[in-house]
């Protein structure tokens, strides 16, 4: 919802332009409790690879992470297992940051342009890093393209296009997310019922699929940045 709506963190004395702020720390704050929780749950030893129900907070947390490991296979293939972390971390802030916003009285950090292209940044660091752990300076020469008397031209296009990344997964996300709760609470305010359900549902959907292409086109960029073919 728009930031310039009442939310539970007024009651604090959070200002308005900070209330993304306090929704990130209210998220990261439930996602280490709820990893440390997981953790417990998955016990260890023998315990640890005993099966779960699927209603059971281990069971579910086997799902996520099998769920991560399937995106992660479909861009990356079997050798992209160890990525496992990063990119759960990265969907699941996202997803959960969507989801906060969708709560009646709070708001999404991730549909504020600052808080959407920090996370962007992250991702674009991120791949580069990876890109030269993987190839050092060979990943740096792939800037100037296969011909080298067209290093001249390709070196500035290759930097821009890198360069614009963050900025285009930082306001997809932010738009996405900032027109997907500002239309939730339209309806909301215009109808009491069974609308509202069905916008609910629908910003769930939204919320989910943002997080997903976030985290998949992060997935390409560290694919590209890992191929020995640049």
């Amino acid at each position: 919802m728009s930031q310039s709506h009442f939310t539970w963190f007024d009651l604090a004395g959070v200002p308005h332009d900070k209330t993304y702020v306090a929704a990130n720390i209210a998220v990261t704050g439930s996602l280490v409790a709820y990893s440390l929780a997981a953790r417990v749950a998955l016990g260890s030893g023998e315990n640890a690879v005993q099966p779960a129900g699927k209603l059971s907070l281990k069971g579910f947390s086997e799902a996520l992470v099998e769920f991560v490991d399937g995106m992660i296979k479909m861009v990356l293939g079997d050798h992209g297992k160890h990525y496992i972390p990063l990119f759960g971390s990265i969907f699941f802030f996202i997803l959960f940051n969507n989801l906060f916003g969708l709560l009646p009285g709070m708001t999404a950090a991730t549909s504020n342009i600052n808080a959407a292209f920090a996370v962007g940044v992250f991702s674009f660091l991120v791949y580069n890093a990876i890109g030269l752990k993987h190839g050092g300076l060979h990943y740096v020469a792939h800037f100037a393209g296969p011909v080298w008397w067209l290093a001249w031209l390709m070196i500035p296009i290759e930097l821009i296009s890198h360069c614009v990344r963050p900025f285009s997964l930082g306001i997809r996300l932010s738009v996405n997310m900032t027109a997907d709760h500002t239309i939730l609470g339209t309806f909301i305010d215009l109808t009491k019922v069974v609308v509202p359900v069905i916008f609910y549902g629908m910003g769930t959907f939204v919320s989910f699929i943002q997080a997903f292409v976030f985290t998949i086109l992060s997935m390409v960029y560290v694919l590209m940045a890992t191929v020995d073919d640049h």
